[in-house]
């Protein structure tokens, strides 16, 4: 067995022992690529990423209601450090259809039953005014933001929305829409 050393035309690579008592060994792996050998990861890497791709899922809501889920709209995730931070990312289709003069709509990012992201009832330009004599809105919902589980455990994050006045809320209303869930671990 021979051990190569290659190198630009200057400087050097230098193999030394440990300062301290005993053996210690460093396994290569059996393929040709580059060797990691510190497995800490630094702060702002990702360490993972999980997506959750949501295509001709229709969930409309009728009536005013309290948040609820939409279909499809989760992903799970499970942190290799309870200090990791969870970049949570929605993207969603949406449509509002108004009954009277008025309808607004909301939506929530939330971690298991905990809500993490809360819009207000006419967020996001939600507000389907009776001007120009408009009875719908549609537009796309992309929600971002930074959690900290504190855990090692599986945890799950899901979309819901929430109807305000009179019509319908309607997420992928066109059945060939797509959204999508992302969460990315980041090193703390």
């Amino acid at each position: 067995m021979s051990i190569i050393l290659q190198g630009s035309t200057s400087g050097s690579v230098t193999l030394q022992e440990p300062a301290v008592a005993g053996t210690t060994v460093l396994t290569l792996p059996a393929v040709s690529g580059n060797v990691l050998t510190d497995t800490s990861p630094k702060a702002g890497n990702v360490i993972q990423v999980v997506q959750t791709v949501i295509n001709g899922t229709t969930t409309t809501l009728t009536t005013n209601a309290v948040f609820t889920d939409v279909t499809g709209f989760t992903a799970s995730i499970t942190p290799s450090s309870a200090s990791s931070k969870i970049l949570v990312m929605v993207s969603a289709q949406w449509e509002l259809n108004k009954s009277g003069s008025e309808v607004t709509g909301a939506f929530k990012i939330l971690r298991g039953s905990t809500d993490i992201f809360v819009e207000s009832a006419n967020s996001q330009g939600f507000e389907a005014a009776t001007s120009g004599g408009r009875t719908y809105m549609d537009g796309r919902w992309n929600g971002f933001y930074l959690d900290s589980p504190s855990t090692t455990s599986s945890t799950t994050y899901k979309l819901q929305f929430r109807l305000q006045n009179n019509g319908t809320f309607t997420v992928n209303s066109q059945g060939t829409q797509t959204g999508t869930v992302i969460l990315m671990e980041i090193a703390a």
